[in-house]
């Protein structure tokens, strides 16, 4: 850049899990803007343009063309925190799977490997223990972090767990001006399928989004339905109106969301009178 006599640039990157995070972070400490982009958008860009080709040079610049005609938004990097949260919760996911593909192994193996697969699981159980507990410290040490998360944890439905994940994932949560746009987010806005007067498509939710959002909404949607006072009348409305299992629970998840809005920026706990009359 400085043969070019460059001193600030807006450099676009495709979201690849944390690959290019180092890189995206090293460019914001050097002043310059970065946006990271879902895949999907440029995916689309790249159909809307009927580009054909599929190379190294050509998706750089199609990536370009991209910036230039949409602007995305700047990323911004998380907090230290919630960054070191991001690992460790994400360490605690990956040995989760190693222990479900372990047993899966138990079930076919030969008796001779049963032991030492049995071990490797034991002792995959006792990291994820110890990994926990170092999240546990980690709130400790953060009192502010920590009283977010009880914030969440006030919500019917909501664990420590999911809450340690929702603050992690969300990073963050002030630059979205409504519920809503947190909700489309992750994926969890509906999406409508229809054409003129007679083609109507089963609705369902976008998916386009933090998978890791609605994959740890799922299980406390599961539960908010017996328990959360403002999640159960809705699911009985939705019921009695023939909706599916499966859209009352996509609801229930982007409900649980808006209340998570709801009690992060009140920074009031959970009360049904109050986040009933929030959007």
């Amino acid at each position: 850049m400085q043969q070019h006599r460059i001193e600030q640039v807006h450099a676009c990157l495709e979201a690849t899990s944390t690959y290019g995070e180092a890189v995206a972070e090293f460019l914001v400490e050097q002043g310059h803007t970065v946006s990271i982009v879902n895949p999907a958008r440029i995916k689309e860009f790249a159909v809307s343009e009927l580009s054909r080709s599929k190379t190294d040079k050509a998706d750089a610049q199609l990536i370009v063309r991209f910036l230039m005609a949409l602007r995305p938004e700047p990323w911004q990097p998380p907090a230290p925190e919630i960054k070191q949260l991001q690992l460790l919760l994400r360490r605690v996911e990956a040995l989760q799977q190693m222990i479900v593909q372990e047993r899966n192994r138990l079930e076919t193996i030969t008796t001779a490997l049963r032991e030492s697969i049995q071990l490797h699981i034991d002792y995959l159980q006792q990291d994820v223990e110890r990994i926990k507990q170092q999240i546990q410290d980690h709130f400790d040490q953060y009192p502010e972090l920590k009283q977010r998360r009880e914030l969440l944890v006030s919500i019917p439905g909501i664990g420590e767990q999911t809450a340690a994940t929702l603050l992690a994932e969300i990073v963050h949560w002030r630059v979205f001006d409504s519920p809503r746009q947190l909700a489309a987010y992750a994926g969890l806005t509906p999406r409508e399928r229809s054409s003129g007067s007679s083609v109507r498509g089963k609705s369902g939710l976008s998916r386009v989004g933090n998978r890791r959002l609605r994959k740890a909404l799922y299980m406390p949607a599961m539960a908010a339905r017996r328990c959360n006072p403002l999640i159960v009348p809705l699911c009985e409305r939705l019921l009695k109106k023939g909706k599916a299992k499966k859209q009352v629970i996509g609801a229930v998840m982007r409900k649980l969301l808006h209340l998570v809005y709801g009690v992060l920026k009140s920074g009031r706990p959970f009360d049904p009178n109050f986040l009933a009359t929030t959007p």
